[in-house]
């Protein structure tokens, strides 16, 4: 008897594969009676809970004010830096 080392796997893979291509081929024509071959709408921006909203204006300006001793050093550090050219 030649089959009686054969493995089982070979036989599931088929019947895996087999009822893949089953299902596969229900969906697609289930969905040709339906027509919905087309583009996918997108979902509605708020149903999306996971993603934050975005922003449609520039973040505010944040600036600090230097005191006069930080205003002279960088006058101080752009004339070495305009020096260097």
């Amino acid at each position: 008897m030649p089959d009686e080392h054969v493995s089982v796997f070979p036989s599931m893979g088929v019947v895996f594969l087999a009822l893949a291509a089953a299902v596969w081929i229900f969906g697609l024509i289930s969905l040709a009676r339906r027509g919905h071959f087309g583009a996918v709408p997108w979902p509605v921006v708020g149903s999306l809970r996971a993603l934050p909203l975005q922003r449609w204006s520039p973040p505010p300006l944040e600036y600090t004010e230097l005191t006069p001793a930080e205003q002279a050093a960088f006058a101080g550090l752009v004339r070495q830096l305009t020096k260097r050219r």
